[in-house]
């Protein structure tokens, strides 16, 4: 396994939340980055601050295609190679089965199936390439079980994981593994309007940790699925 000053790693979604705090923390290991952002001139702090042989930062939109590979190939000629990918952008809705909303249900399978679908498909080859590629999915314990009524989200989380699978099959004979990190409540502009407690949520820099933790690991120590709960559940 390379030194983190020698990888690169592809962070979408980096400009909040979960992706800013995962790229933050990456950047603070020594790893180089490229960002994916729906402005990157809006991008503040220290992934702003950052020197060019240190961050890459690019448009990504995850419901314009054209943007995906575009990032991607310009990453891949800014460093020369690309390690890891960490699927992050994801949306959520409320939608449920007794009052279905199709726009919005497709706006969710865009974003947060065929999005990360689609960067998969870009940057396998330069995975298979390093050795020892990662692909981290920021999916959710949505994905896992049903507890609320979010038939949309939940739903596209659940293809979320089985997404994560096929690709840790596809590319496990060339080095690449694939790992889905699988929050409950993390405290951040997405979980705002929750009943829970904010400060009784997963702190994103905490998971950033876990990110980081995957990405370390070797080739014959990997997870597949992490589960992280802020609260007891009597089933997962």
């Amino acid at each position: 396994m390379l030194a983190p000053e020698n990888r690169v790693i592809l962070v979408s979604g980096a400009s909040r939340g979960i992706g800013r705090a995962v790229a933050e923390h990456l950047l603070e290991l020594g790893y180089r980055l490229g960002l994916g952002l729906r402005d990157p001139a809006r991008l503040s702090g220290p992934l702003a601050d950052a020197p060019a042989d240190r961050v890459h930062r690019a448009r990504f939109d995850a419901e314009e295609f054209a943007t995906h590979h575009a990032w991607i190939k310009a990453a891949a000629r800014h460093f020369g190679r690309i390690d890891g990918l960490v699927n992050n952008a994801g949306i959520h809705h409320a939608m449920t089965l007794r009052d279905p909303d199709f726009e919005a249900l497709d706006r969710l399978w865009s974003v947060n199936c065929k999005a990360p679908l689609n960067l998969i498909h870009g940057v396998l080859p330069y995975l298979e390439a390093s050795g020892a590629g990662r692909i981290v999915n920021i999916a959710s314990l949505s994905g896992k079980r049903v507890r609320n009524d979010a038939v949309a989200y939940t739903m596209t989380k659940h293809a979320m994981i089985a997404l994560n699978h096929a690709a840790r099959r596809i590319g496990w004979d060339r080095g690449v593994r694939s790992t889905a990190i699988c929050p409950s409540f993390v405290r951040t502009d997405m979980t705002a309007g929750a009943a829970f407690p904010p400060d009784q949520m997963t702190d994103p820099a905490d998971l950033a940790r876990i990110v980081a933790s995957v990405l370390a690991l070797p080739n014959n120590a990997v997870m597949a699925e992490v589960l992280v709960n802020c609260r007891l559940e009597d089933t997962l």
